[in-house]
């Protein structure tokens, strides 16, 4: 039984990793360094185990020497040596030396990353599971860091053919120039002119396609050559914009050299694509007026989401006997995609709710919208939490499109008891401030809602709040926000805020905390929407 508890236990633990692998490798193939990544690297890290200290090393070559990257130093002569000699990811401990994991990672450019975790003795044990999830984040850094040295070696080919592609841009000019609409056969013939001349090739074709059924139109240089020719000859290349139910597709044939007709380089797709690109500006210049219109009608539709979105994100909250309740939203753009609620349940109880929609603009006010009335749908039945969570997933996931999911929690409240049902979607930790001082997180549950139709389960918590206890819910917008120098206010900052404050009444914290991080912030702009949600018991 113990040994079926345990196998229970290790799943779910790695089941709640699995959740952050995806996030994680976004944020990690956004630096702009091997260093940044390992700063990431590192956080994610913290994220995933107990531990003290995290040491990142870094050896540029085979022959190199571990150097440390987040300037500081570590003097275990036998942990260095052991990643010297290992030449694959094998984790390895050191118990004698508090090091729980050490591990070497070879890199796709012979550079190795080095990786030493250190805890203080009578912490939680580095467990077999904790090993797995370190090798698939292992894993997750070097797909990473493949996909950033891709990226360089793009930027390296964009660098070395500057000089050629100002060139480009030079004879381009021209036809920006012609964009007019009643000179738009002179750009197209313009262009396949230019695009003949800086690839060498024997012809070029501009064939342009209505989705409306209407006969494809051709434009060719030389002028006296049959389309035909060009599309189906065996050395060709194109590209192709769509704008305004048409297909404007580009197609060069035949690379001239002294030793006759050859295939296209890399090169001569390089600016096929960038004389495609001006010529789409050029059409679009034409219709710039009309564009000022449509803009006009986006921003009267972006103020009704915005006052929908306000309807249904509380001005008052309700008050509870014997609690302090607070909350406030602040979208970084006029529509933005959090949202919170405390509603008052037929049975007496109160639903707290927080959520955070992937991204912002019109379709997560949209997906908002969607939660909130399926919320108030599904609580009139009393469901039990967990198969709330079910079907709001798949209500979700059917109503939103690949890239929309939202995070999302739910705790309802027995003011009576002060009893808390519990579940998280997702979402980040959630933080129960004792009134000891001891913080508890809570992260338990399942997937963000509309990611995945795995029918995947959710998993509910129980939790009560004694008197003196505050419960502090809050999304991303709050340990993410930045400041001047691009560094985020933290989340270690934030729970240094909430056990500081945590005394004063909830309102007065929400308004204080607001404060501090726009004092934090500075000048910086608002980077995401900023949402919180507070209760305490008195």
């Amino acid at each position: 039984m113990n040994n079926y508890l345990t196998e229970q236990n290790n799943v779910s633990k790695l089941s709640l990793q699995v959740e952050s692998l995806e996030e994680g490798f976004l944020k990690l193939s956004g630096s702009t360094s091997l260093k940044d990544m390992a700063a990431r690297f590192s956080k994610i890290l913290k994220n995933n185990f107990v531990s003290d200290e995290i040491y990142m090393l870094q050896k540029s070559s085979v022959s190199g020497i571990w150097e440390p990257m987040n300037g500081e130093s570590i003097d275990e002569a036998s942990v260095i040596a052991y990643l010297d000699q290992s030449d694959y990811a094998n984790i390895s401990s050191f118990p004698d030396l508090g090091i729980v994991a050490a591990v070497a990672l070879p890199l796709s450019d012979s550079s190795s990353l080095g990786i030493i975790i250190k805890q203080k003795p009578g912490e939680i044990d580095f467990s077999e599971i904790d090993r797995v999830v370190l090798k698939i984040l292992l894993q997750v850094f070097d797909s990473a860091y493949k996909s950033f040295m891709n990226q360089k070696k793009e930027k390296k080919l964009v660098f070395d053919l500057n000089e050629k592609v100002f060139q480009l841009n030079n004879l381009v000019d021209a036809a920006i120039e012609l964009s007019r609409f009643e000179k738009r056969n002179v750009l197209y013939k313009l262009a396949l002119e230019r695009l003949s001349t800086v690839t060498n090739a024997a012809s070029s074709l501009l064939k342009i396609s209505s989705f409306r059924g209407e006969q494809d139109v051709y434009y060719t240089f030389p002028e006296n050559i049959e389309p035909e020719s060009i599309i189906s000859n065996k050395f060709c290349i194109q590209s192709t914009f769509t704008y305004k139910g048409r297909d404007y597709t580009f197609i060069l044939s035949e690379k001239e050299k002294r030793g006759g007709a050859t295939a296209f380089t890399e090169l001569d797709q390089v600016l096929l694509d960038a004389i495609k690109r001006q010529v789409s500006a050029s059409i679009e210049n034409d219709d710039l007026h009309k564009q000022s219109i449509e803009k006009e009608l986006i921003e009267k539709e972006l103020g009704v989401a915005s006052s929908i979105q306000k309807q249904i994100i509380p001005e008052t909250l309700p008050k509870l006997e014997g609690y302090e309740i607070a909350g406030t939203n602040i979208p970084s753009k006029e529509v933005g995609g959090d949202y919170f609620d405390c509603i008052h349940l037929n049975d007496g109880r109160y639903a707290l709710i927080i959520a955070d929609v992937a991204g912002k603009g019109i379709s997560a006010a949209l997906l908002v919208n969607t939660l909130n009335a399926a919320l108030y749908s599904y609580l009139e039945f009393n469901l039990p939490l967990t198969e709330l969570s079910f079907k709001l997933n798949k209500l979700i996931y059917r109503a939103s499109p690949p890239d929309k999911f939202i995070t999302f929690f739910i705790a309802v409240l027995d003011p009576a008891t002060g009893k808390l049902d519990i579940v998280n979607a997702g979402h980040n930790p959630i933080l129960l401030l004792k009134k000891d001082g001891s913080v508890r997180k809570i992260q338990a549950g399942g997937i963000g809602l509309g990611m995945l139709d795995f029918d995947l389960e959710y998993t509910g918590e129980n939790l009560e709040m004694d008197r003196g206890d505050m419960l502090f819910l809050y999304t991303d917008g709050i340990p993410e926000a930045m400041n001047i120098s691009d560094e985020e206010y933290s989340e270690e900052r934030m729970e240094a805020f909430l056990s500081e404050h945590s005394s004063k009444p909830s309102q007065q914290f929400v308004s204080e905390l607001v404060e501090d991080i726009k004092s934090y912030a500075g000048g910086a702009p608002q980077s995401d929407d900023i949402t919180t949600l507070v209760i305490k018991r008195i």
